[in-house]
């Protein structure tokens, strides 16, 4: 993004509308996040949209946070309307798709919650091709997650691949010495989004 802090007020603008024409009772932030290089997420101060950034230089990121009663809309059924959210954003930014990393939602604290238990999921995987020598798929996820989860296994020293297609793409952990390159014959079936259920959310209460 060449100019994060317009790019913040447009993704407000779009926020504003969607929450007011659905009637939820949400609250967002769009803030800006200064990332250095070698610091941990978060380490500089996140400033509001529309700030001047006086301290740092540096790419920044747009990170989203909803609060309010209606939260639970968001995070439901693992996320799916957050995701989408998410997902339509970096569309009205135009970002291409090695640049969506720049565009962060959360709602209290949900994304937070589910890298840790992300990082708990891949321990115990782990153990379990380790002892059994035998791979282990993980449920499908965003793009976003599952290059978290990738990072998180490339410690263990196991190699990984995706497999499936769009909404149903998956992680595989492969004992030591496999071979990734053939497909992976089975895995968690692909979930598909319930339309009336995600328009149901959105009705006027």
């Amino acid at each position: 993004m060449d100019d994060v802090a317009q790019a913040a007020r447009t993704i407000a603008k779009f926020l504003q509308t969607f929450t007011s024409s659905g009637g939820l009772r949400l609250r967002f932030q769009v803030k800006l996040r200064s990332v250095k290089p070698d610091s941990e997420e978060g380490a500089e101060p996140s400033r509001e949209a529309g700030s001047q950034n006086a301290g740092y230089d540096g790419p920044r990121n747009l990170y989203v946070e909803f609060s309010g009663p209606d939260t639970p809309v968001l995070t439901g059924h693992n996320g799916e309307v957050l995701n989408a959210l998410e997902h339509i954003a970096t569309k009205i930014l135009r970002l291409e798709p090695e640049e969506h990393d720049l565009v962060s939602f959360d709602a209290d604290h949900f994304k937070a919650n589910r890298d840790r238990q992300m990082r708990e999921s891949a321990a115990m995987a782990v153990e379990r091709v380790q002892a059994t020598g035998r791979p282990h798929s993980f449920p499908a996820m965003t793009s976003r997650e599952r290059r978290m989860l990738h990072l998180i296994l490339s410690e263990s020293g196991l190699p990984t691949a995706s497999s499936g297609e769009g909404p149903g793409r998956f992680v595989v952990l492969y004992p030591a010495g496999t071979d990734t390159s053939a497909p992976y014959s089975s895995g968690p079936p692909v979930r598909r989004p319930d339309a009336n259920r995600v328009r149901d959310s959105f009705r006027h209460r």
